[in-house]
């Protein structure tokens, strides 16, 4: 590939993914396209491409390319803060960009993979699977159904253009401390532990995710530009539902700490038990497994974490 476009590249899946296009394809001409909103600079040290600072729902496309033609688009860019509840920004920022998105590929049909959500499952408890009737809880997640509306309304219009979705579950890794309480819970918990402090979970601790490490995030949504040989919608996740117990036990084995949890009432009347990615689909089609269990994940992350340049 010689010309990349990244969306939302300076954001927590967008900067891993950016740096390791760079690392694969280092004589490439990447294009980041961010406005911050839920991205940090810091985040792409090293960085040595082009970066444009736009909203990508109001970005004049073929103005600011004008013939550059890319031979591959990943689009990250979305509001991606759920307790936004301004439901026509909401909507209008992340639908009508990855709208203006597809308007710019469709020409020379460039390849895109887009990121969808596990939101889109809404609240359900068990194995999710890609043909569940989407059930959106909040604007967030209704934003990203219509994402997958459009992909398969142009699908159905070009059957050789490659339009892949990725449902991303519970991400959690390096680069997205700049999201402070948005943050992931692995990352939160950590942090709590790593201060000295009892990790706090609503009582129990039995509430599962299926956390997936954002190496096999951006593994996959490398993998699941060439590997599709169609336009379709595919979960990420690692597979496994792992409770915030297991993430206490595994963040204390990696830290060498026996912080027991401390448990506190869950304020929500309206709580996901279980979220679990059935990735049947992705290992049939995409012929993609995850490297990672979220124990293992977990090891990895907090290796990293404790470096010195941390």
């Amino acid at each position: 590939m010689n010309n990349i476009l990244v969306t939302g590249g300076a954001g927590f899946i967008g900067s891993n993914l950016t740096l390791e296009l760079q690392a694969r394809f280092p004589e490439a001409r990447i294009v980041v396209v961010d406005d911050f909103r839920s991205g940090d600079f810091r985040n792409l040290r090293g960085f040595r491409g082009d970066f444009v600072t736009a909203d990508v729902s109001r970005l004049d496309w073929s103005a600011q390319f004008r013939d550059l033609v890319f031979d591959a688009i990943f689009h990250e860019a979305s509001i991606t803060d759920t307790t936004v509840h301004d439901q026509a920004l909401q909507s209008h920022d992340n639908i009508e960009g990855f709208r203006r998105l597809l308007r710019f590929a469709e020409p020379h049909q460039t390849p895109v993979v887009y990121a969808s959500s596990a939101a889109t499952y809404g609240i359900c408890s068990g194995i999710q699977t890609e043909d569940q009737p989407a059930a959106p809880a909040n604007v967030y997640a209704f934003s990203k159904v219509q994402l997958d509306n459009l992909a398969r309304e142009q699908a159905r219009r070009f059957p050789t253009w490659r339009i892949v979705g990725l449902r991303y579950f519970n991400v959690y890794g390096p680069l997205e401390t700049h999201k402070g309480a948005a943050a992931s819970m692995i990352y939160q918990l950590y942090r709590q532990m790593k201060s000295g402090k009892r990790p706090r979970v609503f009582r129990g601790g039995e509430q599962k995710r299926d956390f997936v490490y954002v190496k096999d995030v951006v593994a996959l949504t490398l993998h699941a530009l060439t590997a599709s040989k169609r336009s379709g919608i595919f979960n990420c996740g690692s597979g496994h539902a792992f409770s915030f117990n297991e993430v206490i036990e595994a963040l204390n084995r990696a830290l060498g700490t026996r912080l027991e949890p401390e448990y506190f009432e869950n304020p929500y009347s309206f709580y996901q038990p279980h979220t679990e990615a059935d990735m049947q689909r992705v290992r049939s089609e995409l012929e993609f497994t995850p490297r990672f269990t979220p124990a293992t994940g977990i090891a990895d992350y907090v290796a990293l974490l404790e470096r010195p340049s941390n």
